[in-house]
């Protein structure tokens, strides 16, 4: 009986470390934000809401995460609901939306922002920046998407806001809308680092070389190449922590079918998800982005969703190599 305790033994604990524990697990923060500033348009997106009923809690604890709280919806205070001006309401719901980023930051954990457009990019940079008594950190962006959201309005050729949203957050314009979202100090230019864009206005192009800008191309993704992951390492070793921002239209069009502002010949969301679970390797990258994801009304078979589940994936797979 000895002889047979002790192979029991020795087969248990070889199949130990088999076997996945809490310390296997990765923290998750989950918040969705629908508020985008549009025009025009229902105020609250439904984006955000579409992923989460895919099943976000189940499938986050089967790939290994786990969620630190009940998913967090971003709303309006009750004595902010007298304000006017969509780009107004939408800065103020990013300052609540800083607010609840800031509230569930831990060690060792990533946030994930389901955000109803790329405007929603100031209140995960100000969540992040900003401590609770507002002592400062450098925060690093990076921004996957086929357009440089990098216009002003002296340059824009639609005047749409969600054009605009990285020239912002570096202070080039709309001062006040990114002051009213908490970010008081604007990202420097060194602290950004572009991915997949290639659809740019004239003067956009313009502003890309005046700023000679950090970023790698569509192929670079698809090749975790050697440019990626040195833009990648330079911009980390220059911030204390990463913000990893997508626009669904960085994709192939076929994966974010109903998307108004799909350009051709991106990477498939299976190559940007091992992109971004690269760049989660390193512990300073603490947040992931997903915008402007088509809701069912234009995607009934899922496939937007999809990919964005896969984005998901990716970063807490590459967490958990960490």
């Amino acid at each position: 009986m000895r002889i047979i305790s002790f192979f029991v033994s020795v087969i248990v604990a070889l199949a130990l470390p088999l076997v996945a524990t809490a310390a296997d697990t990765i923290k998750v923060d989950v918040i969705k934000n629908p508020y985008g500033g549009g025009r025009n348009i229902p105020e609250l997106s439904t984006n955000p809401d579409y992923i989460h009923a895919a099943g976000l809690e189940r499938l986050i604890a089967e790939w290994g995460g786990e969620l630190i709280r009940p998913v967090q919806d971003v709303r309006l205070k009750p004595e902010q609901q007298k304000s006017y001006g969509e780009w107004n309401r939408m800065a103020l719901a990013n300052a609540n939306f800083a607010d609840v980023v800031r509230e569930g930051l831990q060690d060792n954990m990533i946030t994930v922002g389901l955000e109803a457009n790329c405007n929603d990019l100031l209140g995960m940079l100000s969540g992040l920046k900003y401590d609770s008594d507002g002592n400062s950190r450098k925060v690093g962006l990076v921004f996957y998407d086929s357009h440089g959201d990098f216009n002003v309005p002296e340059t824009t050729l639609s005047g749409m806001l969600g054009g605009m949203p990285v020239a912002v957050a570096a202070g080039h314009a709309l001062h006040n809308l990114r002051s009213t979202t908490g970010l008081i100090e604007p990202l420097p230019m060194s602290h950004i680092m572009w991915g997949g864009v290639r659809d740019l206005d004239p003067l956009e192009a313009d502003r890309f070389r005046e700023y000679e800008v950090r970023q790698v191309s569509v192929q670079d993704i698809r090749d975790i190449s050697e440019n990626f992951r040195a833009q990648f390492n330079a911009l980390a070793n220059e911030v204390d922590v990463v913000y990893v921002h997508v626009d669904m239209d960085v994709l192939e069009p076929n994966e974010v079918p109903g998307h108004p502002l799909t350009v051709s010949d991106g990477p498939s969301s299976k190559a940007l998800a091992a992109a971004i679970g690269v760049m989660f390797e390193n512990p300073k990258t603490v947040a992931l982005g997903i915008a402007s994801t088509p809701s069912f009304n234009s995607d009934p078979d899922g496939v937007s969703r999809q990919a964005a589940l896969n984005l998901i994936e990716g970063a807490i797979n590459g967490a958990k190599a960490r």
